[in-house]
């Protein structure tokens, strides 16, 4: 048999002069790996341009939503959004914060994208349960015992809160012992545990010390409360008590397993 020729062995020896099979194929793939990172890098870049460079995503419009006493105009000054900044770079932590410092009558707002160049502010007032009179106006007290606005027309459907104590006895010592704030918000959650019928009818709460308050309610009825303890118990032992007794013109549950009432 004949032995390879000249050109076999040429070809032969090309062949073994060149890398190894494995060596080519990691090459191939790292070529590969550095084309998606630098496309990768590319794209990345593009992105981060459009979300700060492009002008369709720079704040246009501000909405304003949920008020009821504030008027939109007064929540668009105190936010103050940075119009034409980047949407994405807007912080909105800093703009809740600064609605509710400057307006304290804002119970809870929250701030949100909405792209690609607005921002919304979506608002809950705080709510009147009762109102202190001061120098001629009322100051508005909510749910949590938080004075947060005054007011020279008082509410229509809102109590008046009276702090009465004398400069001796109890309800002296009930107002150095607990702080004119304690008594507010015990006078608060009395107001919101009282039965709607007679929420919607009541004038005034009055504290005389922390376990005298009363209520005045329409046609010079008047209700001893106590304290606020039991609240949801003498809630339902004046309603019955109302029922059974429709023309009293003074109601005790002070003590709720012991209601009384009075005068025709």
């Amino acid at each position: 048999m004949a032995g390879p020729t000249t050109a076999d062995r040429g070809e032969r020896q090309q062949e073994s002069s060149g890398p190894p099979p494995a060596r080519r194929s990691r090459k191939a793939r790292l070529r590969v790996i550095v084309i998606l990172a630098v496309t990768l890098m590319l794209l990345g870049g593009g992105s981060v341009w459009a979300l700060y460079g492009s002008e369709w995503l720079r704040v246009k419009r501000v909405s304003v939503s949920g008020t009821q006493v504030l008027t939109p105009a007064d929540v668009l000054e105190a936010a103050s959004v940075p119009i034409g900044e980047p949407l994405i770079s807007v912080d909105t932590g800093i703009i809740e914060a600064r609605l509710r410092r400057k307006l304290p009558r804002i119970d809870t707002v929250d701030v949100v994208r909405s792209w690609p160049d607005g921002i919304g502010l979506k608002v809950t007032e705080r709510t009147p349960v009762l109102l202190v009179r001061k120098a001629g106006n009322f100051v508005e007290v909510d749910d949590e015992g938080v004075r947060f606005a005054t007011v020279s027309q008082a509410p229509k459907g809102v109590p008046a809160l009276e702090l009465t104590a004398s400069r001796s006895g109890s309800g002296a010592a009930s107002f150095r012992r607990f702080g004119t704030d304690r008594l507010v918000r015990e006078a608060v959650q009395v107001a919101g545990e009282l039965p709607a019928a007679v929420a919607r009818d009541t004038r005034t709460v009055q504290v005389r010390s922390f376990d005298d308050i009363s209520l005045e309610l329409g046609g010079g009825r008047t209700v001893a409360w106590g304290s606020s303890e039991s609240g949801r118990v003498k809630a339902r032992a004046l309603a019955a008590l109302m029922k059974a007794a429709p023309g009293a013109r003074h109601f005790d549950v002070s003590v709720p397993t012991a209601p009384a009432s009075s005068g025709s």
